[in-house]
């Protein structure tokens, strides 16, 4: 079975086996091989139960095909771009489906140097001749020697990859409680102490990987109120200094500070850009419009700069590269990284913040503080509504009086709030973001984007 609504912007991901089956995986991997014409592939996957039957099937379509396979097992995300971009290979694969719940799955595509692959370079040609070999039957005959497989045990060399992030020496004696949402992440951090032999005591929460993902309401994305309410209560209860968790494959890392706040992206990209423009002083730095004061005035005082891109993770890393910058922020929590490939990673941010913490002698609510004290924000608001694009374009009229901004969605800011409406890259989903200088601008902000998306549905 291969459902083609399982494509999306950039990555394959759908219900197992209703959507995605083994036949299905068998010719999505024999088309990437095509596209990217490869000899040796990685293959990897994440820890969902769907995980082991879906890259048998694929492991042994590429092998029949000719095809050599570099196994790296079960892995977060992080860890196969690391794989991809350093290894002797011409692309690679995970199955994954991020912080979607258990019965899903599907695949995340990464060309020679772990460039990432999208609808608009080579995904949309992966899903047509998949889809055409399932309506054909089966693959074209292949008469030529089979590939070869082989196993290969990366953790040690990326935890010696993420530490080289950082002076170690500066790392502080603190009390973490990590929260890896049932995936891999706990697990690599505990390997990076021992590697690095930092002063981090672990407290573990859903550390041990498990694909049914027996996290509150089953689905291991931090973002969701109930995941990261049960993260910020553990930090008080603990007396930790502070918290880490990440989704299921470990591509986004969210902080907790000390008194159990929850730090989105946003603040958390104005944070870590202090330690990025220490080490590169005036760098370029690519963030999301979702909400932009913070990051923008934070980077300014520093002597950097800001560049507006299009969340999405392989939009950031494209206008990184167009753009020259060091360091790249999603309010998702997606942090990338110029030396990483241009490509995320859910380890690096949090050593390079323990890095800023040790270095200048203060816990993470003392940087957090100023920022809740100066930007109050909704936090992202989801609509779901039958047509995203329809709806902001409605909407952006009732705000020409704004200074407007089209690189994701609508934005429009006035002298005290602005807001960000997009329709989601992902899901059928009309997102709203909305930032003020005061708590009271926020809310007359927020109520006025909303009555007009209401009108908007309503069509009137």
């Amino acid at each position: 079975m291969l459902d083609p609504a399982i494509f999306k912007s950039y990555d394959a991901r759908g219900l197992y086996p209703s959507q995605l089956d083994e036949a299905g995986a068998a010719a999505i991997v024999r088309a990437f091989a095509t596209v990217v014409q490869a000899k040796t592939l990685v293959v990897a996957r994440d820890v969902r139960a769907s995980g082991g039957q879906l890259a048998a099937a694929a492991t042994e379509a590429l092998l029949a095909a000719g095809v050599n396979v570099l196994d790296i097992g079960v892995v977060s995300t992080d860890m196969f771009y690391f794989a991809v971009a350093t290894l002797p290979v011409d692309g690679g694969f995970t199955i994954s489906a991020s912080h979607n719940p258990k019965d899903w799955n599907g695949f995340n595509f990464c060309r020679r140097g772990a460039q990432p692959l999208a609808l608009d370079s080579g995904l949309t040609a992966v899903r047509d001749r998949a889809l055409a070999e399932i309506q054909a039957g089966g693959p074209p005959a292949y008469a030529g020697p089979r590939g070869r497989r082989e196993a290969r045990d990366l953790w040690a060399e990326f935890a010696d990859y993420v530490l080289s992030y950082v002076d170690t020496a500066l790392i502080p004696k603190v009390r973490l409680v990590a929260d890896a949402n049932c995936g891999m992440q706990v697990k690599v951090l505990q390997r990076v102490v021992e590697r690095g032999r930092l002063p981090i005591e672990i407290i573990a929460r859903h550390g041990e990987p498990d694909g049914t993902f027996p996290v509150p309401g089953g689905v291991p994305n931090p973002l969701l109120p109930e995941n990261h309410d049960e993260l910020c209560a553990a930090v008080r209860h603990e007396k930790a200094d502070l918290g880490a968790a990440w989704d299921a494959d470990g591509d986004r890392c969210f902080f907790v500070d000390g008194t159990g706040y929850f730090l989105s992206g946003y603040f958390a990209t104005a944070i870590l850009a202090r330690s990025v423009l220490r080490r590169t002083p005036g760098a370029t730095i690519v963030i999301d419009p979702r909400s932009i004061w913070a990051t923008q005035e934070t980077i300014a005082e520093l002597g950097g700069k800001t560049v507006l891109s299009r969340a999405g993770m392989t939009i950031i890393p494209d206008k990184m590269r167009e753009t020259g910058a060091e360091f790249g922020g999603e309010m998702s929590a997606h942090f990338y990284f110029r030396r990483n490939w241009f490509r995320d990673n859910g380890m690096i941010p949090l050593l390079i913040l323990l890095e800023l913490l040790g270095r200048e002698k203060k816990p993470l609510e003392e940087f957090v503080r100023p920022l809740r004290a100066k930007y109050f924000v909704s936090g992202e608001i989801n609509f779901e509504v039958e047509d995203p694009k329809a709806v902001v374009a409605a909407v952006t009229p009732r705000f020409g009086d704004g200074a407007q901004d089209f690189t994701d969605g609508l934005s429009a800011a006035y002298g005290d709030w602005r807001f960000n409406l997009r329709p989601s890259n992902t899901e059928p989903l009309l997102r709203l973001n909305v930032e003020a200088r005061s708590q009271a601008a926020l809310r007359a902000g927020q109520a006025r984007i909303e009555q007009a998306i209401a009108h908007a549905t309503a069509g009137r």
